[in-house]
């Protein structure tokens, strides 16, 4: 029950966070359906992409209803998206799930670490009058390629490519990015039912606990500042993604003190560089000089 309940709790975060980011969806609910719910990888990968899908398709309703989905544009990236998803989610068959996990994490770091940056979009809110048609299929197709394999719904890699390419202003990117989630998330599952069967008891409640929480978060979404919001969800990322490669490791390894303090050392290194980094990028006021 214990379990359960954890599971359930862990997915509302899950829907709050594709509610208020339009992202993230399963950089949380692999490890949480892995480690909580105790499902083997290829699984858990398979449930939450129907978690991440459902969600996705449900909290897309509001933005649509707020004229913040160009369809167009997220249906040429999604369609494109699916076939890669497909092609990821058969593939992932032949791949061990030790591989599957660490990969899963370095998406998680990589995710993270585009979030403390900021995203590509928010510097260039312009809307061209052209679409690159041909680079949305491409970046589609590998975008998918990587959420059929790994899980990653790719919200966060989805939601900085609308920007860029289609220069969409972000809370239009991000319900955009909930359509082309949706469509990769069905696509992927479709893969990885040729050779994964789902536990639909337990799918149905995650899913369920998860689209509550995708409402939630959209309530929520305009209230929280979202430079706080973004900043902190991506060092809770970096601490997932960390905890899930260590989990790879040797048992040995794992019990090694001198590890995790190498581990520290390195997490404080990084913090210590972004900041540094965001201090040098943030415009300094400089009061003026009198003049005599």
């Amino acid at each position: 029950m214990t379990t359960l309940a954890l599971t359930v709790a862990g997915a509302v975060l899950i829907g709050v966070s594709l509610g208020l980011l339009g992202g993230g969806g399963s950089i949380l609910a692999v490890p949480l359906l892995v480690y909580v719910a105790g499902l083997p990888a290829r699984e858990a990968i398979a449930t939450s992409l129907l978690v991440v899908g459902i969600t996705s398709a449900v909290g897309v309703l509001p933005h649509a209803r707020a004229h913040r989905v160009r369809w167009r544009t997220g249906l040429i990236f999604g369609l494109a998206g699916m076939a890669g998803a497909y092609a990821g989610g058969r593939l992932a068959g032949y791949v061990p799930p030790t591989v599957l996990l660490v990969a899963f994490a370095l998406m998680m770091l990589a995710t993270a670490t585009a979030m403390l940056r900021g995203r590509p979009g928010d510097a260039n809110p312009s809307t061209p009058d052209g679409l690159p048609v041909l680079r949305v299929v491409l970046d589609g197709i590998v975008v998918g390629l990587v959420t059929g394999l790994i899980g990653a719904g790719g919200g966060f890699l989805v939601v900085p490519a609308l920007a860029l390419l289609g220069g969409l202003p972000m809370p239009v990117a991000v319900g955009t990015s909930l359509v082309v989630i949706a469509l990769k998330s069905f696509a992927g599952l479709a893969g990885y039912l040729s050779s994964v069967s789902l536990d639909w008891g337990l799918a149905t409640t995650v899913t369920a606990a998860a689209v509550a929480g995708s409402l939630l978060g959209g309530r929520l979404a305009g209230r929280v500042p979202a430079e706080l919001l973004r900043r902190a969800f991506g060092w809770f990322v970096v601490l997932m993604g960390v905890f899930v490669l260590a989990q790879q490791l040797p048992a040995e390894l794992r019990s090694d003190p001198l590890l995790w303090a190498a581990v520290a050392v390195a997490g404080a290194a990084v913090a210590v560089t972004v900041l540094l980094r965001h201090r040098r990028r943030a415009p300094v006021s400089r009061p003026a000089t009198p003049r005599g």
